[in-house]
Order: C-alpha cells, then structure tokens, then sequence
C-alpha cells in the first residue's frame, strides 16, 4: 500500500467533525418558517402554560402609534422589552406579554383628511371615525407583522388597541374617576394651540425647535400723572418701551407689566423724552433702540408703577399698569406687554387685574373682530410685518431685528404653536386629597405624584429628577381637543346654565353604552336617547334642556389609562406592572400621564420601575433624517440580514444611551454573529456520536481542563444572569463575546481538537472533552434565547436528546450553577489561572521558535517548565504535569524542580524542537511512534485507539 493510501485510512480513523446544523445561517429564508413552526404549535401559549403558578413578572406595553411601518427606535424598544419579557420567563417568572397600539389622535385624522379631501365636508362623524378606525387597523397589523419578524413573543392575536370598544369604556371610566371627585373643572384658560390642526395642546404635545421670530421694541406713552410715580418726572413726555417676539399679541395688549421689586430708572433721551426700563436693562435697551445718549432722572421700585396708564400705541385703548414677580432682568426691558388670551402668566394677571380675557385669534389662527385695521382676517405670523409697519407709522417702533430661539412646536405637524384662550377641560393638579402616609391630612394631586415618584425605581437614576421637575412646574392638564378621532368627553351641558351635568349613574350607563357601541355612539343618539326622562340641571333646575360636550380627549390621557383599561382588565396581568420602558420623550408623555391617571384614580403609581431607552442616531452622532440618506430601516436589514441581527445589534449597545446605528455597524453585528454561530457549530459538530444518558461523565471524573473550562462556563452564567437582573444586555452580550472569543476559541477548542479527533470515540479523555462542550452548549443556548431567540431554537433542535426536555429552547429555564459545576471551583480556578499565565510565557517561547524558523506549529515543539523548588507554582504544575502538554498544544511537556536562586525567576520556559518521529495520525511528535509492530507509523496513543475502533494494519497486518 503507497503511504498516500495508508495516510488517507488514518484519515478515515478520526473522529471528524459532523453536524447538519448549517455553517451558513441563511437567516431571511430561514426565521420566516421558524416564525410560521412557532405560531403553528402556539408556542407563545405554552410558555404561558409552563409558567402558569409561577411568580408575576409584568411589562406593561407603552402603545406605539398605529400610523406606519416601523422604523429603528420600534426596532430597539420592541426588542428591549422582548429580552426582559424572555429573561424573566426563563428566570423561573410567568411573564405574559400584552403588546398593544395607540390608535386615537390627530394624525391619523390629519392623513384621513388627505385622503378624503372635500368628501369629508359631506360625510358624518361616524362615517369620518370609521375611516379613521380603518386606517388605523391597517397600521397595527403591518406593524404586528413587522414586530413579530423581529422575533418578539407575545400575544399578537389579541393585543390591546385603544380604539377596541371595551378600551374606549375604560378611558371613559378613567375620566369619570377623576370628573366625579372634583378634579375636572372646563374654564377658560391660554393653552398651547396649533392654528394648523385647529386644535388644542398639552405640555406633553409640545416640542420644541428652532424658529426666527421679529424682535421689537415698542413704546407705550405714559397718560397718568408722571409725578405720581417720582415727583422728578412732573411735566415730563414720559414712556415704557416693551419687548416682545410675537407683534401679532399687540391688538390684543392690556397691560404692561414690571416687577415690583427690580429697581426702574426714568432716562431722559437728548430730544427731552423719558423713557422707563429696569435699571440691568437700560444699557441693553438703549443700544437695541439705537439711543446715542440718555442721562438717569429718576430711580423707583417697580410698585410704584403699578395701576399706572398707557396709550396703547396704535389702538384707541387704555394700558393698565400691573406688577408681577415673572417679570425678569434675563432680557427685554423690564416692561412686558400682557395679553390675557395668549399667555399663562398674563391671563393670570389679567383674572387679577380684572382686564379683558376675550380671544381674537381664530381656531386658524387668524385675527379677528378688529375691524378696519389691516391685520383683520389675517394668520397671525402673516399679520406680525403688517403690525410692525403699523407700529412704525403711529412713532411707537424704537427698534427691530429678527431672533433665531427655541420656539414651540406641535409634534405631530411641527408647526409654530400659539397660546390661545379657548374654553377647554382641565385636571387641576391642585385638587386637595388626602395623604395616605399622613392618615387625614389632605395635599394636593400635584404633591401626592411627587411622592409616588419618589418610591419607584428610575433607570438611569436621572429619571426621577426629570420626571419630578415636570409634575412640579406643569401647568393643569388640559385633556380637551376640538377634533374627531378619539373617546369624545362624554359629558351633558345645560342648554340654559351652560354648567356640566355630574350624575354617578348617567355616567355609569355611558360607559356601558360605550363597552357595547362604542364611543361612535355619542355621535348618533341625542341627549334625550341617553338621558333618563326627566333628568335636570343640578344648577339651575332646567328639565331635559342638555346638549352634548363634543371636545374629545387628550391621546395622552387615553395611553396613560392604559394601565386600567389593561392591567386592572386581563386576567393574566395585575396592578401596578413591574416594568415601564420607553424613550426619554415618555417623561413628558406616556411615564407623566400614567402616573397622573393612576394617582388620580388609585392614589399609587402604575410602575415600579421606568427605564428610558435613547435615541437611535447615525454614526456621526446625527438624528436619522430621509435628506441626509442615513436611515437603517430595521424591516430592510431583517430582510438582507436577519432579524437576529438587529436583536443581537439591540442586545450590542447600551439602550439607556444614545445609540448608533449605520450599514456598516450591522455588517460588524452580522460577523460578530457569524462568528458565534461557527462556535455553536463547532460545539455541535463534536457531540455527534454522543448520548448525555450513557456517555457523559462526572464532573469528578473529568480531565482537568474541562473542569476548568465548566468552571468559567458557570462563571460566564452567573455574569450573564446578572445583567440580565439588572437589564444590561450589552453586558450579557459582551460576555458572551468575551467567552466565545478567548475561553472557547483562543484556548478551549483550540486546544481539545487533539483529544477529541485522535482518541478513541468511547475513550474516557474523549467523553470527558464531549460532556464538557455538551454542558456549554447546553448552558450558552439558553443563555442566548432571549437575544438570539431564532438561532438558540435552531440550536436547540441539534442538540444531543435529552430525556424531558422541552420541544423548544423558549419553554425551559436558565441553567442553574449547579447543572453546570458541582459546587465551589474556586481553587480550581485560582489554580487554572496559575497554569494560563505560565501558557502565556510558554507562548512567547514557541513564537521566538517559529520566528527562527526552528518549528512551524507548536505540536513540533517540546517544553520544559522550570520552577523553583517548593514554591506554590511548583504543587499546581506538579499536578497538572500530564496535562501542560495539550494545554500548551505542544507535542511534550515536562515541570523541572531546581534549587531557590536569589537572581532565578520564579518560572522560566525552555522551549525546543520535540525529540522523536512525527506521528502520522495526530502529527505529535513523539519517541514512541512505531512501538506497536501493526502500526509502524502512529504514536502509542493513536496504536490504541486504531486498536480499539478495529482499524485493520495499514502496512497489511491484520488488527
């Protein structure tokens, strides 16, 4: 037989790696069917049923927005709450989740619009309401599609939608808790407007953006007596000049207001005219009025300007003097012209001073009922030049330039906001309640959410502070919008009194009506349809004189019930959840208005902890925009990628910061994957023949290596169930990398190849190495699931049969320490770590040899391990001796005791090239090849092994 011949039947001897599981994932042809085999055999419904009993773990879904596809930030937000939902549920909890849509609101109606154009002018609300409802459904089951390919669990063929019928019952519920205990007041207030979709704002509505406002400086004249202020001014032409970005609120100026407290001084001009600015300021103002010079003549506290009169500088009107404390010295002049309708502060002064609240800016924001004067009819950012050159016709301009500031927008039209006073329905946030941590001792809504918050865990920790400032500075709660899509206030107004009617059974009999119909019920039957013959006014006595409110609710409102409508309603969930995780917008938004809701109604919060994810931007640190071209579309990256790419992408980055997303970040996630599964393959393809029941060995039992190398698995899944517990997946995945990486493919399977190709398939060296990688991949593929959940399931399925084991990777448990390692290892490792740093110094020597071209591989190396005499190296080499040679992948290994030397290093490697022939099977370099006469050209070790697999003599011998 030519040695080429006999060279192949050796081959043909060793234990070569086999496995079907693909080295190519193939991931979009792949996870669809996966996808269709999960939902096929209900898997999301038999985790439910293995976890029934167990402990509660809930996550509450914050609503996305059913207007569509999904982009990134869903991408990360889903996934996020899909690896706390599949970390507890392997954790050992009964973690349902409830996913659901927001389906209410203005821009659904805004596209509904487009859509119908002038058809909506001929249809009913209903008719209008059913488009809206339509185009909504269409959006959640796109995005349902879209989340489920992303591989998140859930119960997607019933989710929560804030449009179903029984929702819309709760919403209106939860506003009847708060109207029925006093804390719903409708009054006439300034609140945020957007001109563009004619309706009003709340706090949470608002964004803010950069805009370009004119800046004026106008001059009101002084008609009261100056001398009243500082006798130095008798007989003085004296004025105030204002400041303001808004000229459109001039007509509509009352009063000007100046602190009571900031000193004022009276500066006479060279042409004899006095003008009053706060003292800070009248440096600033001379120079924006273009003033050469102006000389001090008197100085007073702002008081004595109060009840003081202006002319109003191009209407026939008088100016009322007022004090107020906002007034500041930041900028402007220390005057503030006040319009009641178009401002908190000023329609508060206003109520004070008795002036005229009337509003005329239009619901489109135009202005109106100034007859004769230019700016009539029209928008208000049109009327501010036609304003200003009035201004500047009557002499009051002193000075103009344009302002580039943050402006407030609306955020669903990004369109400049007003303030207009409008009647709208409030939640005051001073509602006096009683204080549970105080027995009778009454507070306010307002304080009692400051106190919930204050005892629910916030990640990151500035969360709380975010949170806490924003209830304790907002205004009341405007929950009124003038539009059609949403849960109508379902609330009678006498027709006589115009006051609300407030009846506990009429309200009960609405929801019910609402639970059955729906809130298009408000828009078909008439109050006597759902007023009990009869009923009258509680104010005024009036007999069935009602109409109906036809505001709708704030969207936010809605949401922020949702714990309601949701938690206190499924079976499977409870009150408060454990876990809310949203955007660091939802501090304003969805967070804010379900601690409201829940403190009004429940006087407790709706969470015990919030996390906030941030914001997914470019590589370059830049929002996502279709103009600069640097979007990552999930949908499209799990279409050319994988889905299991952007969740090992989200499992990557730390969601409480900022995120970078690019083509090239999730080309390196998809080799980082690669990578990962070619380790799991190998893992695989090496258990092949193996049967846990019969061939797995005792831990006792085990070489050393593998002892060491379950000890650092067991290690790597306390660290990955500890960033699981504490929701920092990026850790759990670099871990993960970290492990693979250096302890698998640096060292482990590098080093056990030998082992497990050349010794005999039932050898105890062998199976040892197998129950080891056994162990590993039985522990890394449940230790994976809730990132890699497709891949982890694929696993799964190859992984050697074990008697009871579930049908999928989703319905067992994390692998317990114990399953892994009996007990402590800690000396064990402490020992193993002695030996890797020696394996280090061992690694330099061979890298000198291959350098000098002595040796190529290590396997034609020999090493001998120096150690001082009696030092505690020398016990942990000594013991390990018959293992130093494949742990070094070298062909021989020895430990050499010398004598202490005061100058001699602790351990010093002699590294050379091996003594012996090359064995022709595991290409070792050894003395003994030949030593069995059958097999002249194989070690003693490999002779055993042909032995006990009954390899016939390749030389013709018989075995």
């Amino acid at each position: 037989m030519a040695d080429g011949e006999k060279n192949k039947g050796l081959k043909g001897t060793l234990n070569l790696p086999r496995t079907e599981f693909a080295m190519k994932a193939n991931l979009p042809q792949n996870e669809p069917a996966r996808l269709e085999g999960w939902d096929n055999s209900g898997l999301y419904e038999k985790i439910r049923a293995a976890r029934a009993g167990a402990p509660k773990y809930i996550l509450h879904d914050g609503p996305p927005y059913a207007n569509g596809a999904i982009h990134l930030g869903h991408a990360l937000n889903k996934c996020i709450k899909d690896f706390v939902v599949k970390t507890k549920t392997m954790a050992g909890f009964d973690s349902p989740y409830v996913p659901g849509w927001d389906c209410h609101g203005l821009p659904i109606e805004i596209k509904v619009d487009e859509q119908l154009g002038g058809k909506k002018l001929e249809m009913d609300p209903v008719a209008v309401r059913k488009a809206c409802r339509e185009y909504a459904a269409k959006y959640v089951d796109l995005q349902r599609s879209q989340f489920k390919r992303l591989g998140v669990f859930g119960r997607w063929d019933k989710p929560y939608q804030t449009m179903d019928f029984p929702y819309e019952a709760k919403i209106l519920e939860a506003f009847y808790g708060f109207y029925e205990r006093g804390f719903v007041y409708k009054g006439l207030k300034p609140v945020y407007w957007c001109s563009h979709d004619r309706t009003a704002l709340a706090e949470a509505e608002v964004e803010y953006e950069q805009h370009t406002s004119p800046s004026v400086y106008v001059r009101y004249k002084l008609t009261s007596k100056p001398e009243a202020i500082d006798p130095r001014l008798k007989g003085k032409d004296v004025y105030t000049i204002i400041w303001t970005t808004t000229p459109w609120t001039l007509p509509a100026s009352m009063a000007v207001a100046f602190n009571p407290e900031i000193d004022y001084v009276a500066m006479q001009a060279e042409d004899g005219v006095v003008y009053v600015v706060a003292d800070a300021l009248q440096e600033a103002t001379r120079t924006a009025c273009s003033i050469a010079v102006w000389t001090e003549i008197a100085r007073f506290e702002g008081a004595k300007l109060d009840r003081v009169t202006f002319q109003h500088p191009f209407l026939d009107r008088s100016i009322l003097g007022v004090n107020a404390d906002y007034v500041t010295t930041e900028q402007g002049t220390g005057a503030v012209h006040t319009a009641p309708s178009h401002g908190p502060d000023d329609f508060a002064t206003g109520v004070k001073y008795g002036l005229p609240l009337v509003c005329n800016v239009d619901a489109q924001g135009k202005l109106q009922n100034y007859e004769g004067m230019p700016f009539d009819g029209l928008f208000v950012q049109k009327a501010n030049p036609i304003i200003i050159e009035l201004v500047k016709e009557k002499g009051a301009l002193m000075g103009r330039h344009d302002l580039v500031h943050s402006y407030p927008h609306c955020w669903r039209c990004h369109k400049p906001l007003i303030f207009r006073a409008t009647e709208q329905w409030f939640i005051s946030m001073e509602t006096p309640v009683l204080s549970p941590k105080e027995g009778t001792a009454q507070t306010t809504f307002r304080q009692r959410a400051l106190d919930e918050i204050a005892g629910v865990t916030w990640d990151p920790a500035w969360g709380q502070d975010r949170i806490s400032n924003m209830i304790a500075t907002r205004p009341d709660w405007c929950i009124s919008r003038q539009r059609i899509w949403g849960v109508p206030i379902a609330v009678f107004l006498c027709d006589k009194c115009h006051e609300p009617l407030n009846d506990e059974a009429i309200n009960r009999s609405i929801v019910e009506l609402f639970a059955k119909d729906g809130a298009d019920a408000w828009y078909v039957k008439e109050p006597s349809d759902l007023l009990p013959a009869g009923t009258a006014c509680k104010s005024c006595g009036a007999v069935m004189q009602f109409r109906k409110e036809m505001d709708i609710l704030d969207v936010w409102f809605e949401s922020g019930a949702s714990w309601h409508a949701v938690l206190e309603t499924e079976p499977e969930l409870s009150f408060p959840a454990d876990f809310y995780v949203e955007g660091g917008d939802q501090h304003r938004g969805w967070f804010h208005s379900s601690l409201l809701c829940a403190v009004g109604m429940r006087d407790a919060a709706p969470y015990e902890m919030v996390a906030t994810c941030g914001w997914t931007l470019d590589e370059q640190g830049r929002a996502f925009s279709k103009s600069l071209g640097n979007g990552v579309d999930p949908v499209d990256i799990a279409k050319r990628l994988g889905g299991e790419i952007v969740r090992l992408w989200v499992g990557s980055v730390d969601f409480r910061e900022d995120v970078a997303a690019s083509e090239n970040l999730m080309q390196r996630v998809s080799e980082n994957y690669r990578k990962l599964r070619n380790t799991l393959r190998f893992l695989l393809s090496n258990l092949a023949d193996f049967d846990p029941a019969r061939d797995s060995i005792a831990f006792s039992a085990m070489q050393p290596l593998d002892q060491y190398i379950l000890a650092r698995t067991a290690e790597l899944d306390a660290a990955i169930r500890r960033a699981y517990d504490e929701f920092e997946f990026h850790r759990a995945y670099q871990a993960l990398n970290e492990f693979t990486n250096t302890d698998l493919s640096a060292l482990y399977l590098d080093v056990v190849k030998d082992r497990l190709y050349t010794y005999a398939p039932n050898s105890a060296g062998r199976r040892s190495a197998q129950t080891a990688m056994w162990r590993i991949a039985e522990a890394m593929t449940r230790l994976i699931a809730p990132i890699l959940s497709f891949t982890a399931d694929e696993v799964w399925q190859f992984l050697p049969k074990v008697e009871g084991r579930p049908e999928s990777v989703h319905l067992a448990l994390f692998p317990a320490i114990d399953e892994i390692v009996p007990g402590s290892v800690e000396r064990l490792e402490k020992e193993w770590e002695q030996l890797l740093r020696v394996r280090e110094q061992v690694n330099l020597e061979l890298e000198a040899l291959r350098n000098s071209k002595a040796i190529g591989k290590g396997l034609d190396a020999a090493v001998t391990v120096i150690v001082t005499e009696g030092s505690p190296e020398q016990d942990v080499l000594v013991k390990y001796e018959s293992a130093l040679a494949e742990f070094f992948n070298v062909s021989q290994a020895s430990v050499q005791a010398v004598g202490a030397s005061k100058d001699a290093a602790a351990i010093v490697i002699e590294a050379k090239v091996a003594g012996g022939t090359k064995c022709e099977r595991c290409w070792r370099v050894v003395p003994d090849v030949g030593s069995d006469a059958r097999w002249t050209k194989v070690c003693g070790r490999c002779a055993e092994a042909l032995d006990a697999i009954g390899f016939s003599d390749v030389d013709g011998g018989a075995a």
